[in-house]
């Protein structure tokens, strides 16, 4: 058996503010120390990274390693799978961070700097991790299906993917997320939404925002599920309740530290399914990224996949 993955890497040019594409060379070097030769891809868009993943595991790549963000890393998640069945239930995933969020690293343990995580890369050492898998509707109003690996959310969460996503990044992660939630916030208003977890229901209530947590950070570094373990078979969920905007704004401070999980209006639940509705428009927030909004239902899929850590 070889040392190393037989490797592809699919790389999202326009990461780090459309940086990647030209600090590639280094990167690609870095990854060729540690493991060898390898084949190579840049996404031509968005929402191009699924296929080529199933592509490359479908002749026989043993690694998929995404260069980019927490976005690229949802959008390659979602290649491994097939019809909902993985192509090949050993491959691994691997990742060099060059987003601008950058949560599931942390929850990981994968270093930012390219160079000391392309190291992880090496030899075939793997955890086996959680997936999430969501049903909610798009927006054209069909029924759609997509798998992801860190966070999803509803509420405010999605309000600022939205705004996010249409405003430079060129400061950063944080701070593009901080001015995309100051955005969001002064337009936001509370939801009403009936959630159901395990069969049982919670209730309707207005929420600011609900995480639905396989990894611990979202939204450029808030560490909103403190306790999420990304292999014990389960969701954190956490519901942010009915938040003035003073009482959200004074909490940011303690969500990034994750000391706000015992605060009123903060309530935690653990379990293995769970479904939101609402008769208000209600946008998600699923690694990043805002496919569209509730209802809602999502589970969780233990071990579902090999990462690199």
């Amino acid at each position: 058996m070889a040392r190393n993955f037989r490797t592809k890497v699919i790389v999202n040019p326009h990461s780090a503010n459309r940086s990647t594409r030209r600090q590639w060379p280094g990167i690609a070097e870095e990854i060729r120390r540690n493991i060898g030769e390898f084949d190579w891809e840049f996404t031509p868009g968005p929402n191009t990274a699924p296929e080529l993943t199933k592509r490359a595991l479908k002749e026989g790549y043993e690694m998929i390693v995404g260069v980019g963000g927490d976005g690229t890393n949802n959008e390659i998640i979602n290649g491994f799978f097939e019809a909902e069945q993985a192509i090949n239930p050993e491959a691994v995933y691997g990742m060099i961070c060059r987003g601008t969020g950058s949560d599931l690293i942390k929850t990981l343990g994968i270093p930012r700097d390219p160079g000391t995580a392309a190291r992880l890369l090496a030899g075939r050492e793997t955890r086996r991790i959680d997936l999430g898998r969501l049903s909610f509707r798009d927006h054209q109003g069909r029924e759609a299906r997509r798998y992801f690996i860190n966070i999803a959310s509803f509420g405010i969460g999605g309000e600022v993917d939205d705004r996010v996503n249409r405003t430079t990044k060129v400061f950063g992660g944080r701070l593009s997320f901080l001015y995309g939630s100051i955005r969001a916030y002064f337009s936001y208003k509370n939801k009403a939404v009936s959630i159901e977890i395990d069969g049982s229901s919670l209730g309707a209530r207005k929420v600011f925002n609900v995480a639905v947590a396989n990894g611990q950070y979202f939204g450029g570094g808030m560490r909103v599920a403190p306790r999420a373990q990304v292999d014990d078979g389960l969701f954190d969920l956490v519901i942010m309740g009915d938040l003035s905007f003073l009482e959200s704004a004074r909490m940011g401070r303690m969500i990034y530290k994750g000391n706000h999980i015992d605060l009123p209006r903060i309530e935690s639940f653990r379990g293995k399914r769970l479904s939101a509705t609402s008769e208000q428009r209600v946008l998600l927030d699923v690694d990043g990224e805002q496919p569209g909004m509730l209802p809602a239902s999502l589970e969780i899929i233990p071990g579902a996949i090999r990462v690199k850590v």
